[in-house]
């Protein structure tokens, strides 16, 4: 998949953030540009992964299913992408968060951790 795909453009990108590793992303936050509608921080597969995976919360469980339409990418491009998410990513490892329909703040639910 080609990188005119996405959203943002390499140029487009700011340092909003301190480097904090990697994360996973669907397609439709980072190419169909929706923003994230839930996200949840697990224990990282490595030391450069920062354990948080975020969706827009449209997704199917046929669409979660496929691989494809996930991507890993650098925090930074999902907090350039939405930056609501910016307040929220210090949060304890074990956490999920869902959107509060409307605005731009996250309300701790109870998952599966």
């Amino acid at each position: 998949m080609s990188s005119n795909n996405y959203k943002l453009k390499p140029e487009d990108i700011k340092d909003l953030i301190n480097p904090m590793g990697y994360c996973y992303a669907s397609d439709q936050i980072t190419i169909d540009g929706m923003p994230v509608g839930f996200m949840y921080r697990e224990k990282a597969e490595e030391e450069e992964d920062s354990g948080w995976r975020f969706y827009s919360g449209k997704e199917t469980q046929e669409y979660v299913e496929n691989g494809h339409h996930f991507m890993m990418f650098d925090l930074n491009y999902i907090a350039n992408c939405d930056p609501a998410i910016i307040p929220y990513l210090k949060s304890k490892r074990e956490i999920e968060y869902e959107r509060i329909e409307g605005t731009d703040k996250f309300e701790e639910i109870d998952g599966p951790f």
